[in-house]
């Protein structure tokens, strides 16, 4: 882990992902028609998520085994897990999750991301330009190849946790 190299003689951090928010995302993928044909997953997953983002913050004896069962699974222990977690933004409410899902900076980062990837060949050989892949947003927004649509950013189950329906 980061926190690892960090602490060895001589190392100096020269970036970490905290200069370029919103860039880099941990998120949930589900493929398309999985999800179309069995909505409950869309639910489950997304409820399950803030379960476990709630535990996590809870600063008790079961927040602290299970930070430590996962530190355990990344191969670290709870000092190594949570510096990782202390540079690592999620989303602890629905209402933030959905806030982040429905901005008009969320569609402008991805632009920017699509961009570099195009720029360092990431988007495959056959990519034209940056707008190889196809990207939806809320509100209707949609960036790159409509053909291709590749990543849909749907904030509807999001949505869901904050009205509770989950």
């Amino acid at each position: 882990m980061l926190s690892d190299i960090k602490a060895k003689p001589g190392v100096t951090e020269v970036f970490n992902s905290s200069q370029i928010p919103g860039e880099i995302m941990d998120m949930m993928v589900v493929n398309t028609q999985t999800l179309k044909d069995n909505p409950a997953l869309g639910k489950a997953l997304t409820g399950a998520w803030f379960e476990v983002v709630a535990l996590m913050n809870a600063k008790n004896a079961q927040s602290k085994a299970a930070l430590e069962h996962m530190a355990k699974a990344s191969g670290t222990d709870l000092a190594g897990f949570q510096a990782q977690l202390d540079t690592t933004k999620l989303f602890a409410t629905p209402k933030e999750a959905l806030e982040f899902a429905t901005s008009k900076q969320l569609p402008d980062t991805q632009r920017k991301v699509a961009d570099f990837s195009f720029a360092h060949g990431l988007l495959g050989e056959g990519a034209r330009d940056a707008n190889a892949v196809g990207m939806s947003f809320a509100n209707g927004v949609m960036l790159g190849d409509k053909g291709n649509l590749k990543l849909h950013f749907d904030p509807s189950y999001v949505q869901m946790a904050v009205d509770g329906k989950l």
